[in-house]
């Protein structure tokens, strides 16, 4: 395939489908050609900006991914919460260096990964925890509030002492105490300190 049968190619899964992220599989799947071949010309469209690597074993068409679409197709049973959804709800002012992901799967030695987009850790939470968002791969305010203070739990530090707090009021308070009935009553005694600290309460 030339580079403009590529692009055309890869343009078409997107239109078509929503396919953003494609594995080595795929990739010679839709062009037909062998392992050793499609290395080379692999290399050759990073070398001229019509495919990029975001990841060991993922490709795509440069800035066409998103985290979200970088994570699930990684994993398709893990979801983005903790710092990084936080901090797309507005909730915190530090910007993220990493994105957290419960999964319900172990990852071993891929538990990490480095990627174009940000280092990705998925995190194997038990079946109490895991909650698989219904609309978006990101979860909800209340839900990253809560899974990040459970991490924080577990790792033995403030949230506080990371990050700074904003905007708590404007969480769903029904859906929070919804979402803190799943964790150890210590991540819901935590919050309750964070909206203390923030001039609020926890009803």
């Amino acid at each position: 395939m030339k580079a403009i049968d590529w692009q055309k190619t890869l343009q078409e899964q997107r239109d078509k489908y929503g396919k953003v992220v494609f594995t080595v599989t795929e990739l010679s799947n839709i062009s037909s050609l062998d392992a050793k071949s499609l290395k080379v010309s692999l290399s050759r469209l990073i070398d001229h900006g019509i495919i990029q690597r975001y990841t060991k074993g993922r490709y795509g068409m440069p800035e066409a991914v998103m985290i979200e679409d970088l994570v699930s197709s990684i994993d398709p049973v893990a979801y983005i919460t903790g710092m990084y959804a936080l901090y797309q709800h507005q909730l915190i002012t530090q910007v993220p260096t990493e994105i957290s992901c419960f999964t319900n799967h172990r990852h071993n030695r891929s538990r990490v990964r480095v990627t174009a987009l940000g280092r990705i850790v998925f995190v194997c939470v038990t079946s109490s925890i895991y909650s698989y968002p219904q609309e978006n791969v990101v979860v909800s305010p209340e839900q990253a509030l809560s899974d990040f203070v459970y991490l924080c739990r577990k790792r033995g530090v403030c949230p506080s002492d990371i990050v700074t707090f904003r905007n708590l009021r404007r969480l769903d308070l029904d859906i929070l105490h919804t979402c803190l009935k799943k964790y150890p009553a210590t991540v819901k005694r935590e919050i309750e300190k964070l909206f203390q600290q923030t001039g609020g309460t926890l009803p």
